[in-house]
Formats: structure tokens, C-alpha cells, sequence
């Protein structure tokens, strides 16, 4: 393998956050220490992601500790609500507790998304709307890995995400999940130059997109991996290949191969793979995610809500 202290000595591009404790790719100690600690705790089905509650809107203290305890471990938490009555008839009462639930774990300041309503809840269901005609999150079809807001700018990015489900489909809408952390950890494995070709400011290009009413969305040019102030890491990825341009150098296309082959081809062990059910939801620090094509029932149609928010999940 290279030697990499010089390489990153040498590049003057790389973000200023980049050598940082467990993610300075100079300190091995560091980066071992952590590793050995990210691995041992990470958990290995989707059963112990699943934190119960009693009220969406007013969580326990105990089950926010339980829920920022897991997302240390996982960068997320499956929740459960314990209800007898079903919201599905009528979703709309459900927002309120959402948005309290998310503020109860410091996720407050969301996305401005041209698919959300005034409380920043995107309905993540089949439809023709005009603001979503032709996205595939709003058709029965499959969504390949990626992050929540890869495309948007570095300045901006997407830190927490919550998925509530009010109705899951009939059959299929199954997701696959993954925290970050561990694709870093399986990179940085593998070659740790992959981890400094993805932290290139000019790793991934998202083109400018014009949107049916005339707007347009600006190019995006950042990293795959984002390291803020306080260490903490957010990805921006997608595993799609139309409408995004890779870096054109040898290791950038190395980390592009391993990631699909580790997450498309399945040949990491730690991917979770589940199926939210009615009043449950997915909380996370913009984990990875894939969804499976689904099929709806004839009397009751696939529904999520879902916001993100520029936060992270307060404790992890």
C-alpha cells in the first residue's frame, strides 16, 4: 500500500476538517481504536434497532435515551408506536406528533423541499402531482442506494431523517440499510486513498436540473464524505449513474466500484434489511438506503411521511 502521509501533505484541496482524530487518515491509532469499538456494538438484525414508545408526540425520556443510544451504535433507530387505533384513515393528525417527536431529539430546522407542505412532511406516496411527476420515490418502483439530499449543495446538507409509516404496501417496500460509518470503515480498509478520493472537494457533480415550473436546481460539486467541526461525519452519495459525474481519477473510480460491489452486490455483512410497518419510523443521521419495488392493495395505497432536517440526532 502507498504511503499516504505524503499524499495528503501534498493536496492542498483536501476539506480543513479532513485530519481529525478517528478520520485523519495519518492517525492509525486513532482510527483502530475507534473501529474496533464502531464494529463490536454494531448491531446485526433489525430486531435490535426497534425502540418502543407510548406517544409519537411525547416520548419518555428513557426512550430517548434508548432511541440516541442506538443511533450511536447504528446512526439510527427503528421506533415502534404502541397504539390500538390506526391513523391510516386519516394521516393528517399524525403530523403535529412528528414534528414534536423529531423536535424532542433536537431535529428541528428542516429541508426546504419542493414536495413539502408548510411543516416540512413530504407524503412519500405513489402520485402524479405536479411537483413530483417522474421522481421515483413517488412510484411503486425500486430506489437504489444513496443518501437523503445527495444533490445538494455542501453548505446544505442533509443530517437527519425521519420515516414515519402510516400505511406500508401490500407487499414489497422493504429497505436495506446501512450506517456511513461502516462503508468508511470498509473503504478505509481496503485502501485508504479511496477515503481521500471521496473527500475531495470535487469528488461527485450533480449536474444543474430544471424543474417542470422553470426553476432550477444548481449544480452541486462536493464530497462524498462531509467531516464537520466537531467530527462528526455525513455522507452524500448515490449509487445511480445518470445525472452524476464521478472525479476522473484511479482511486476515485476504485471507491465507486467498492462502494457499488459492497452495497449493490450485497457483500457486506452488517446491511439490514427491513419492512416498517403501520405507526412505525425510521430515525437516523441520513443513513444509507435502498426500497424495494412494492405493490399496493386495491382499497389502501403505500404511505410514508417523511422530513429531513440539517441537524443531527442531539447525543450521537
Amino acid at each position: 500500500m502507498r504511503d499516504f502521509s505524503a499524499s495528503v501533505a501534498k493536496d492542498k484541496e483536501q476539506p480543513s476538517d479532513f485530519a481529525r482524530e478517528k478520520f485523519d487518515l495519518t492517525n492509525f491509532s486513532a482510527y483502530q481504536a475507534w473501529r474496533e469499538k464502531k464494529l463490536a456494538e454494531y448491531p446485526t438484525s433489525a430486531d435490535e434497532l426497534i425502540v418502543n414508545l407510548a406517544d409519537l408526540g411525547q416520548p419518555t425520556e428513557g426512550e430517548k435515551s434508548s432511541i440516541i443510544a442506538m443511533c450511536r451504535r447504528a446512526g439510527m433507530a427503528i421506533y415502534h408506536v404502541n397504539v390500538q387505533s390506526t391513523f391510516a384513515q386519516d394521516p393528517d393528525v399524525l403530523r403535529p406528533d412528528i414534528r414534536k417527536f423529531g423536535a424532542a431529539l433536537g431535529l428541528g430546522d428542516t429541508e426546504t423541499h419542493r414536495s413539502a407542505d408548510d411543516d416540512g412532511i413530504v407524503a412519500i406516496e405513489v402520485t402524479q402531482a405536479d411537483t413530483r411527476r417522474g421522481f421515483i420515490p413517488y412510484t411503486t418502483r425500486a430506489l437504489s442506494w444513496h443518501t437523503d439530499g445527495y444533490y445538494n449543495p455542501v453548505s446544505s446538507p442533509i443530517r437527519g431523517m425521519l420515516l414515519h409509516c402510516v400505511r406500508p404496501a401490500a407487499q414489497g417496500g422493504i429497505n436495506a440499510l446501512l450506517d456511513p460509518e461502516i462503508a468508511y470503515i470498509r473503504l478505509r480498509d481496503k485502501d485508504p486513498a479511496m477515503v481521500a478520493a471521496l473527500m475531495h472537494p470535487q469528488a461527485m457533480t450533480i449536474p444543474e436540473s430544471v424543474e417542470e415550473d422553470g426553476s432550477v436546481r444548481p449544480v452541486s460539486v462536493g464530497p462524498v464524505f462531509l467531516i464537520d467541526k466537531l467530527g462528526r461525519m455525513t455522507m452524500r452519495y448515490t449509487a445511480r449513474t445518470r445525472n452524476i459525474h464521478w472525479r476522473e481519477d484511479h482511486d476515485t473510480r476504485a471507491a465507486v466500484a467498492f462502494l457499488n460491489q459492497l452495497l449493490a452486490g450485497e457483500e457486506e455483512p452488517l446491511i439490514i434489511k427491513y419492512r416498517l410497518a403501520e405507526n412505525q419510523g425510521l430515525i437516523s443521521n441520513n443513513v444509507l438506503h435502498t426500497r424495494t419495488a412494492f405493490e399496493n392493495g386495491e382499497s389502501a395505497a403505500r404511505l410514508l411521511y417523511r422530513v429531513r432536517y440539517k441537524e443531527q440526532i442531539a447525543g450521537t
